[in-house]
């Protein structure tokens, strides 16, 4: 009688790889989304909402204002990006921002902002970036910079080896219940007059910038042109840079982008070293 043959012993990859000595091949990590070729950058202001895509360099606005609202911000920057193709889009906010957006609501601007979906309003990933922050990036050469932007109210920025920290300086207490911002701000100039209103910018730059241990300011905002003769220490920005900061964005690796359909939040992210900057 024939005896059956033993069937073959199979040999995984891995069994093969340990008697070779050759350490098994793992599997290809999950490729990142590529970075977009075309990004629109939507700066948007307590007086006026700008636009610009990549490969353009004239902006087109729009007027905002109180009562301006998410939804038509949204409609108006279609309007005016009609003809323009891009991949993904930045947003400069007039107010403080967190991973998943707006985290408060603009005090310049109507309701609506926090918790709205943008990247479903624009079907394209979204990033999101406190306005100053934007401009201060566009204006950043190396160094400990402070930004200071100039127009409805102070917006402030400072960055140092790399590291974007948001500031509020506009809320620094002024004598007789006003705050900084309310004195280097649209109202402060209007009330003040232009005069007086720039030395008390001449005054709060170099004061702003000893106490942040800044190497240099850079002062941007609509209100910038106004200033006559720079602060020591200082120079103007103009506001192309807020569209180069927004492009600039995208070359960021921990930004949390906006996609339509994000249900969890993204994991935690890992704990910093502590660095001296």
């Amino acid at each position: 009688m024939a005896t059956p043959k033993r069937p073959a012993k199979s040999t995984s990859k891995a069994t093969k790889a340990r008697k070779s000595g050759t350490p098994p091949k793992s599997a290809p990590a999950e490729s990142e989304p590529p970075k977009p070729r075309s990004i629109l950058v939507v700066d948007i202001g307590g007086t006026n909402l700008k636009v610009l895509v990549s490969g353009q360099t004239e902006p087109r606005r729009h007027p905002s204002g109180p009562g301006f609202t998410p939804q038509q911000m949204v409609e108006i920057v279609r309007e005016l990006a009609h003809d323009w193709k891009f991949d993904a889009v930045s947003i400069g906010y007039p107010g403080q921002v967190g991973e998943h957006g707006p985290r408060q609501e603009p005090g310049n601007l109507g309701p609506g902002w926090v918790g709205f979906n943008y990247a479903a309003a624009f079907e394209r990933p979204v990033r999101i970036i406190n306005d100053a922050a934007m401009q201060a990036l566009g204006s950043y050469d190396g160094g400990r910079m402070l930004f200071l932007g100039l127009g409805t109210g102070l917006g402030s920025t400072l960055i140092a080896g790399n590291v974007i920290v948001p500031l509020e300086l506009g809320n620094i207490p002024e004598p007789g219940g006003r705050t900084l911002g309310d004195v280097l701000g649209r109202r402060g100039m209007k009330q003040l007059g232009k005069k007086r209103w720039r030395r008390a910018v001449a005054w709060a730059v170099p004061a702003l910038m000893a106490a942040m241990l800044a190497d240099y300011v850079v002062i941007g905002g609509g209100n910038a042109k106004q200033i006559k003769v720079q602060p020591p220490g200082s120079r103007l920005s103009n506001n192309l840079t807020a569209f180069r900061g927004g492009f600039r964005l995208w070359h960021l690796d921990d930004v949390h982008t906006l996609r339509d359909g994000d249900e969890q939040p993204p994991e935690s992210p890992k704990t910093a070293e502590w660095r001296l900057i």
